[in-house]
């Protein structure tokens, strides 16, 4: 008899388990193949240790040259600090570029914003900083260049008090459309507008796929705009127009160095 309840409790748990893979392979296949990959395929661009597969930038200073150890790693962290500027920043604005162009893509990166701002920075960079994509090499930036030819997620930190939300789109030689519509400014605000305040970690997400363009906050979409052009009348930007194709399909992705201190971890891509 005990035996034969023995068999019987190995089979319900065969059966059971059977149930189970079945309903997990009906799950799996029941994701469209686009989210598959979302889940599946993202690729660290940061190692956690160093500064491997990333050139820097800075302001007056030749590419790859990291004055001041201005990006820097330590536990994990990759680091974007000032105390050896002095007394004054001095417009020493600069970007650490990943080496790989890149096309269709989702990007996500973690950050906050910490300390103070360099002595001698402008006012407006305070808790300013950014993401910028679909940029021009690094190689081709002029010594005395501070900003590239890119498009921009712009980083705002709060004050504590006032609304400053993350998420602009800043276009430095880039034409965009939003809502069917040429954009007018440098910088747009988000349609969806989120302030954080302190020096908590914040995640934004840029995803470009086939011209159009969304931005994102802690997983919300704030942001949507398509069609990125070369600004044929600027001085930079005309030299990248190719047989007059100003379409803007590539480019490379950075982490701005504007002048306050800000820490990135998890920085990671997938590719479409």
């Amino acid at each position: 008899m005990k035996s034969f309840v023995y068999v019987l409790f190995l089979c319900f748990l065969f059966i059971t388990s059977c149930k189970e893979k079945n309903s997990t392979s009906q799950k799996e296949e029941s994701v469209p193949v686009e989210q598959k990959t979302t889940l599946n395929n993202w690729k660290p661009l940061f190692n956690g240790t160093d500064l491997d597969g990333w050139t820097m930038k800075i302001t007056g200073h030749p590419l790859g040259e990291n004055f001041g150890n201005t990006f820097r790693v330590s536990d994990g962290i990759l680091s974007i600090r000032y105390d050896a500027y002095g007394d004054d920043f001095n417009n020493r604005f600069g970007a650490l570029y990943f080496n790989e162009k890149l096309a269709n893509y989702r990007l996500k990166v973690e950050y906050r914003f910490v300390g103070e701002t360099a002595p001698g920075a402008p006012e407006w960079g305070f808790r300013d900083s950014g993401v910028q994509f679909h940029s021009q090499s690094p190689a081709s930036l002029k010594e005395d260049q501070p900003f590239p030819v890119s498009l921009e997620y712009n980083l705002h930190g709060g004050n504590g008090t006032d609304e400053r939300p993350v998420g602009q789109i800043c276009a430095n030689g880039i034409f965009v459309e939003l809502n069917g519509q040429q954009n007018t400014s440098y910088c747009t605000p988000p349609s969806v507008k989120r302030t954080f305040h302190g020096d908590q970690w914040v995640t934004l997400e840029i995803d470009v796929k086939d011209g159009k363009i969304s931005h994102f906050a802690n997983g919300e979409e704030i942001l949507s705009y398509s069609n990125p052009t070369y600004n044929p009348e600027h001085e930079v930007a005309k030299t990248l127009i190719v047989n007059g194709d100003t379409s803007v399909k590539d480019g490379y992705i950075s982490l701005q160095s504007n002048s306050h201190p800000i820490d990135f971890r998890k920085i990671e891509l997938l590719k479409y």
